[in-house]
């Protein structure tokens, strides 16, 4: 059997076994709606309930501020689209970022063509917005700030408590998309002046099609699926019971020793990163040299193409991901990385590896050895390499 390394945990982790376990009962013997005024239903509701507690208090938040959700998108879209339209008669200008998520930048676009106006904020070569920037883009029309906590792509981490103080002083609601934050940062939204917040349980070892939308108590914003009185009339549906439980058990493990665990991480992280620079030439990291997720490592290596190194990388079984989007589609490298101010050429060959709560030393090693390898190999067959090498 071929080796597996996972290391695209930024992508989706797997689901721990204790919160498998905790959400098992809630497929076949603890099934009833949490609609349903009967005791099965009733049992569902509570575990619902005792989920959105749980959640809550991990960011100092009232669980009655906690609405579930399918995942993070739809979180990012209700929070945009609901507070756009529900405060249109106050404003129409929104402010974000250029590094934002696509649940972000689609959705902004999405309203500049239903007459929104949006600022899409520059970012430095680490991948920060500039708060003069934010400061001199809001007028008396903005009604909202989205920036996102930490990048998915790069990790860099923005100066959050800033931007909420900013938005505050304002009058402006603040949105961050937190799906990459959450479950390995501690977040405290009142901290932070935090309105909205987006989370994914996926990203933290819980299971994929559930997520959640931090609504502070007071915040003006419309529905995005309308039906049933379900989250207290919010949104819509049959609330997927497993996954809300799922959800609620991994973020409790989550927090659980965290230090250490982020200890452990950023280890992994920087022995990652120093095999790569001491073994391979014409590398670069981008984001935050230190102000970043504490698993995120993200690399561009000069004269090769990130989907190459990421099918020879599958080859000898390690999972990872490129900043290109080459394999949705298009040509286009990340936006992230241009807006970074990397040329194309060396965005094209990107590699994202995430760790996670499972990778150990031995798969760190495992992972440098083969990259030698397989960029070595990359390389030879690219005429810009050997140019370079002539002029060495």
């Amino acid at each position: 059997m071929k080796k597996l390394v996972y290391m695209d945990n930024s992508a989706t982790t797997p689901v721990k076994q204790e919160v498998l376990d905790e959400m098992l009962p809630y497929f076949n013997i603890k099934y009833g709606n949490p609609s349903s005024i009967y005791s099965l239903g009733s049992h569902s509701r509570t575990a619902v309930e005792t989920s959105r507690e749980k959640i809550g208090s991990t960011i100092n938040a009232k669980g009655k501020e906690i609405f579930f959700t399918a995942g993070g998108t739809e979180a990012d879209n209700w929070a945009i689209k609901g507070v756009a339209y529900a405060n249109k008669e106050k404003g129409n200008h929104i402010i974000t970022s250029k590094i934002e998520h696509h649940g972000i930048l689609h959705t902004c676009e999405y309203l500049e063509k239903q007459g929104f106006e949006i600022t899409y904020l520059d970012v430095d070569e680490y991948g920060v917005i500039d708060l003069n920037q934010l400061k001199e883009s809001i007028t008396e029309k903005t009604i909202l700030i989205s920036i996102m906590f930490a990048n998915n792509e790069i990790g860099t981490i923005q100066p959050i408590k800033e931007i909420g103080k900013i938005a505050k002083e304002n009058g402006v609601y603040f949105h961050t998309d937190a799906v990459q934050a959450i479950g390995h940062i501690k977040i405290d939204v009142d901290e932070l002046n935090i309105d909205m917040l987006s989370m994914a349980a996926h990203k933290f070892y819980g299971p994929k099609g559930i997520g959640a939308l931090y609504i502070r108590q007071g915040v003006k914003i419309d529905s995005l699926i309308t039906g049933g009185a379900q989250e207290r009339n919010r949104r819509a549906g049959t609330e997927n019971v497993p996954g809300i439980v799922g959800m609620g058990k991994a973020i409790e493990l989550a927090y659980e020793n965290l230090d250490e665990k982020n200890e452990k991480l950023i280890y992994l992280r920087e022995k990652l990163i120093k095999g790569i620079f001491d073994n391979i030439d014409y590398v670069r990291l981008n984001g935050h040299p230190t102000n970043r997720l504490p698993g995120n490592v993200n690399i561009c290596f000069e004269f090769i193409e990130g989907e190459s190194l990421l099918l020879s990388l599958d080859m000898e079984g390690i999972a990872g991901s490129s900043g290109s989007a080459c394999t949705s589609g298009t040509l286009d490298p990340s936006h992230v990385l241009l807006s970074i101010g990397l040329p194309h050429e060396i965005a094209h060959g990107s590699l994202r590896l995430s760790l996670g709560d499972f990778n150990t030393e031995d798969e760190v090693n495992y992972v440098v050895e083969k990259l030698i390898g397989i960029v070595a190999r990359l390389r030879a067959m690219s005429p810009l390499y050997e140019k370079v090498k002539e002029v060495r």
